[in-house]
């Protein structure tokens, strides 16, 4: 029988096997008396829904715990998933930091974004990105000083992978509702998942089919014309399971000029075609329509943070100036707001996967697989509009096996992969003329991104409780393109200037980890290993000004990290997970801001450190007098430090040297904590409803490379209240919530950019300095139904 993680486990098949059963003839047969055949499947019903329970309950608290494998067996066959995370059934490496955060935790929240359920897992944080779903996700601060998209992680979804060659993903796809757990998995992970993994992983997985069971419908609305509209349907038998998720996602935020529309489609359906084969097909497919505003000056986010009322020229408003002719400055300019001047975002994503996985033998298996993935932007989101089409597709292919090594029980895995990126971008100047109409060209960069690697991975049990894990990956990444730069001189024939790049590169990154795991209530794991990321060719043609220019000499960055990690747990009771960290970068990406009308300027900061802590904690306080009372808790406090970085900041007549040396890495959030107090009647008359008080607070931080000038810190408050009907048979189930969101309405930084130092820099001029941030969102209100039939 073809051996796959897709396959139930044997707890698991009871409810199935009972259903069968009570459809069985045999049990028919067992009396003439059909009353009696009744009573007994009234009886077997009963008992799977005692069953269908437990297993519940044991799942959530699963999701909870910390995401470190079981130990390996001492004989083989055993299954090297917990090495490649694969399937439905989320599973994490071993020896690696790593936490699943389970569909039970974010089931009844209102599915803004991914965020809200994400907030849950120490190491991660996260800052409002270029539009109301757009969500810069971070791991260990790893995409902080970038606010839009998610860089330095490889994102995945089902295995299948989402993040594109260039090292690029966003969250605009990704709706909370249709999945039924999230991986994280932390720290440097290049020798298993290549170039861009240098923070981390995360791996979404879909709700299983087996759970649905049939279609399931909601319907979220509330504050600033929320609305989600939202479909599941899922199966699974035999030799198949399927979900398909649909969305349509509607609202105005509160941020003037912010409304969005996206609509999101995801399949993910599996079928054994011969008892050794299995194929896995994958699909999403989103559409985004949204208004975008500007950012804000922190001197402007505190006179008007939401931007409402504002006027032109207003100088409490974020404002943008556009050429009249749209060429030169011939006929002047003018200064316009985001709505007039039609700011907004216009982009498609659609993702194509196809997996096969075959098993030669019990101990040896093979998994093959093909993701297309093409993202098609038009965003008008300044002076200037950022158009292009970017294909990809990326091919991968891994050998598994399960066996004996000096006696003991090994899993062994090799593979490689190989991507390729086409890359068409384009730049406009915006006029006036509304609609962001567009005027002339300013840029081309037509060009690839390559990435080809090979990987090896042994995980070996070399004694009963100690478990040790060895990887190495190598990959070369070719960056190939030119840019051609257009201006417009008053009076003269326009003028074009190229820039040809051509990059290579080759990253190692080995990998060494150590589990020992001395009782079933303890687990120890150290582990050392490498990251790297090269840059992308998008960021080899802008200068430290925001424009054109040529900025070809960034070299890749490396890291290499050490994490040192204990769990604890006492039964369901309390859970402890604690995690130290240091990495120590060479040549670290950082990204700022030149302000409105600027691109993102990338350099390399020699030398810098990061190095912190994360804790997760999960306690029931009275767990025989209020079984349901749960408190959890997830801290991370990140650290990070230039200890070699020489700025130049340059004027037309002037130029000096800045040493950064011990200044923190502007954008990093220090300590990040989200703590939850919750209530779950487990059984009786109010058997499924719950609530929970949560807290969510993020430390200050710089935004300048000179350590001038800090944004606040807040902490804000949400509550929930909602209700999930017993799962009784086989009948329609209902389930609903009401969340309050900054229940204290608190005003604060959703998300800030960082800032370029100029030569007269101060903490005063800087906070003039607009194009930095986002306001968070006031008290909201929301509430919401799904129907399950």
């Amino acid at each position: 029988m073809f051996r796959s993680s897709r396959l139930l486990p044997a707890g698991a098949l009871l409810p199935v096997g009972l259903l069968m059963l009570t459809h069985s003839p045999l049990l028919l047969a067992a009396g003439s008396d059909p009353s009696a055949a009744d009573a007994r499947r009234a009886e077997l019903l009963r008992e799977r829904a005692t069953i269908d329970a437990e297993l519940q309950r044991l799942d959530a608290a699963q999701a909870t715990a910390p995401a470190v494998a079981t130990p390996v067996a001492a004989n083989p066959p055993v299954s090297i998933d917990t090495v490649v995370v694969t399937g439905r059934q989320a599973k994490t490496p071993v020896a690696q930091t790593a936490t699943t955060v389970g569909y039970a935790k974010f089931k009844d929240q209102p599915g803004l974004s991914i965020a809200e359920a994400l907030a849950l897992s120490p190491g991660v944080s996260f800052v409002q990105g270029n539009g109301p779903r757009d969500v810069a996700l971070s791991v260990r601060g790893s995409s902080n000083r970038q606010t839009y998209g998610v860089r330095n992680i490889q994102v995945l979804e089902d295995g299948f992978d989402v993040t594109q060659p260039d090292g690029l993903s966003r969250t605009d796809l990704t709706d909370p509702h249709a999945y039924g757990a999230i991986d994280v998995i932390r720290g440097p992970s290049s020798a298993w998942y290549g170039n861009y993994a240098s923070g981390g992983v995360v791996d979404f997985h879909l709700r299983d089919g087996g759970d649905i069971r049939g279609v399931e419908a909601g319907l979220d609305t509330g504050s600033f014309g929320y609305l989600n509209a939202y479909m599941l349907a899922g199966d699974r038998g035999e030799h198949y399971d399927y979900t398909a998720f649909i969305s349509n996602v509607r609202g105005q935020a509160y941020t003037d000029h912010t409304a969005y529309l996206t609509t999101t489609a995801n399949v993910l359906a599996s079928f054994d075609m011969t008892p050794r084969d299995r194929v896995t097909i994958k699909l999403i497919d989103n559409e985004l329509d949204a208004d975008l505003a500007l950012r804000l000056s922190l001197n402007q986010y505190r006179a008007n943070p939401y931007q409402h009322g504002c006027a032109v020229g207003d100088a409490d408003c974020a404002t943008v100036s556009l050429l009249n002719n749209g060429y030169n400055s011939d006929d002047g300019s003018t200064v316009m707001t985001p709505a007039a001047a039609g700011l907004s975002r216009h982009d498609r994503r659609t993702i194509v996967g196809a997996r096969w996985e075959h098993a030669f033998d019990a101990q040896t298996r093979i998994r093959s697989q093909f993701v297309f993935d093409n993202r098609d932007i038009k965003q008008p989101t300044s002076s200037a509009s950022y158009d292009g089409t970017y294909p990809s597709f990326n091919l991968r292919s891994d050998v598994f096996h399960d066996g004996l090594l000096f006696g003991r029980a090994s899993q062994f895995a090799f593979g490689g992969y190989y991507n390729y990126e086409e890359i068409n971008s384009y730049v406009y100047n915006v006029t006036p003329a509304r609609h962001a109409a567009k005027g002339g060209v300013t840029q081309t960069s037509p060009g690839h991104h390559l990435n080809a690697g090979l990987h090896t991975r042994e995980q070996w049990q070399m004694a009963d409780a100690w478990t040790v894990v060895a990887a190495l990956g190598g990959e070369y990444t070719e960056l190939e393109g030119y840019s051609d730069q257009y201006s417009y001189p008053s009076g003269a024939t326009p003028t074009m200037s190229r820039i040809d790049a051509h990059r290579e590169f080759f990253n190692v990154a080995p990998e060494l980890a150590l589990r020992y795991a001395p009782a079933e209530a303890w687990l120890l794991h150290a582990r050392i290993a490498a990251g790297y990321g090269t840059p992308q060719v998008s960021n080899l043609f802008v200068n430290a000004d925001g424009d054109a220019g040529n900025n070809t000499q960034l070299d890749s960055q490396r890291n290499v990290g050490v994490d040192i990690g204990a769990a604890w747990h006492l039964g369901d009771v309390v859970r402890v997970d604690l995690t130290g960290f240091y990495e120590f970068f060479r040549d670290e990406l950082v990204s700022q801001s030149a302000g409105v009308g600027k691109q993102s300027y990338t350099f390399n900061a020699p030398r810098s450190e990061h190095r912190g802590v994360e804790l997760g904690v999960g306690f029931k306080p009275l767990p025989q007098a209020l079984p349901g009372a749960q408190f959890s808790l997830a801290y991370t406090y990140d650290n990070q430090i230039y200890k070699r970085y020489d700025e130049v900041i340059s004027t037309s007549s002037d130029s000096e040297v800045f040493d950064r040396g011990g200044n923190r890495i502007p954008g990093v959030q220090p300590q990040t904590l989200n703590a939850r107090l919750a209530y779950d009647q487990p059984s009786g008359a109010l058997q499924g409803l719950g609530a929970y008080v949560e807290v969510y607070a993020r430390d200050a931080f710089y935004l300048d490379n000179a350590n001038l000038l800090k944004v606040p810190g807040y902490g804000i408050v949400n509550l929930n209240l909602h209700y999930d009907a017993p799962h009784v048979g086989t009948g329609t189930r209902i389930s609903a919530y009401f969340a309050v969101q900054n229940l204290l309405d608190q005003t604060y930084i959703g998300s800030a950019s960082n800032l370029s130092d100029k030569l007269d820099s101060t903490a005063a001029s800087l906070a003039a300095s607009s194009g930095s941030i986002y306001a968070g969102n006031p008290r909201s209100y929301f509430g919401g139904v799904r129907v399950q039939f």
